[in-house]
């Protein structure tokens, strides 16, 4: 990218002090916040969320690793954070084509997008996006709501899905949504393990649920917030009661090992509704927990080929 590209981007601070703004050869994972609400259907503010979560993170980033991972992530995994998307304000449209122009520039350079809402919109042109350079994808969804509701309009935080398979972006016997506990007795095309199932559940028996359910598919994971009790997660637009503890879906995801991920979001954070920031450093850690996932895969892919390599030379 030359430096004409950044006019794209707003200046912010950079998650767990990753790099900021360059996408270089060695870059991994490429983080950019889209500070956008207009699809919420209830309470708003998520629009603040990447700041909040990027200054929550500040909590995180001294530590040389992350508890209870056994390596330390930044010295594993290439990091950059480019900031906030720019568009105007209240332009839907254009939000939604900056996200597709940005996503379109990480995946020409063969990174891996991984994207803070917003509310939960901003998945659908990412998933746009990689659809038009790889083709559909598996889809791993943690949420309160299926956001597949066919009622929506173009621009609905609750017809992300609907839309989504309508355009045929998603593998649609590989998709998996997880926390649900809102309507979903109408007929779905997609896997849901709800949560009151879930909690008669162990995270590691779900995580091996999950992994047997995506296989070898390229698999993109989002995750809104909401899908946590408002307990630990206040801060949220559509807030569902009777959600799931942090405690579990930390065990569950990072016990999602060994999964082929394209890309990654985590959506609906809402800074005006958190206490003390408790909702921003939920998002921070599990954030962090994806990166590790990322970090993970690069690990066995590096020792693959350090094995045949070794193979060869012997």
């Amino acid at each position: 990218m030359t430096d004409a590209n950044y006019s794209l981007y707003q200046a912010a601070h950079t998650f767990i002090y990753a790099k900021g703004q360059r996408i270089e050869k060695e870059t991994d994972v490429v983080i950019a916040g889209v500070p956008f609400d207009l699809a919420t259907s209830g309470r708003p503010g998520a629009r603040y969320a990447p700041t909040a979560i990027r200054q929550a993170s500040a909590n995180l980033g001294w530590e040389e690793r992350r508890y209870p991972w056994t390596f330390a992530l930044r010295q594993n995994l290439n990091i950059v954070d480019v900031g906030d998307l720019n568009f105007s304000h209240g332009d839907a449209k254009g939000a939604m084509a900056a996200v597709r122009e940005h996503t379109a520039r990480v995946m020409q350079a063969g990174k891996i997008p991984f994207t803070f809402g917003g509310d939960h919109l901003v998945s659908l042109p990412v998933l746009q996006e990689i659809g038009a350079h790889r083709g559909p994808v598996a889809l791993l969804h943690f949420d309160a709501h299926t956001d597949d509701y066919a009622g929506g309009s173009e621009f609905d935080h609750g017809s992300v899905f609907y839309h989504a398979h309508e355009q045929g972006l998603l593998i649609e016997d590989k998709v998996m949504q997880v926390g649900i506990r809102t309507d979903h007795n109408r007929k779905s095309p997609f896997e849901i393990l709800p949560a009151d199932k879930l909690w008669r559940m162990n995270p590691l028996e779900v995580a091996e649920r999950i992994k047997q359910k995506m296989g070898n598919a390229p698999v993109y994971l989002t995750f809104d917030i909401d899908c946590f009790d408002p307990s630990y997660a206040p801060g949220t637009g559509t807030p569902v009661s009777g959600g799931l503890t942090s405690a579990f879906i930390f065990e569950l995801i990072r016990n999602l090992k060994g999964i082929n991920w394209v890309g990654m979001d985590l959506t609906e954070v809402s800074p005006p509704y958190d206490q003390s920031d408790i909702t921003s450093l939920l998002a921070a850690t599990l954030a962090t927990d994806m990166l590790y996932l990322l970090a993970s895969e690069k690990r066995v892919r590096l020792k693959r080929v350090s094995q045949a390599g070794s193979a060869i030379t012997a």
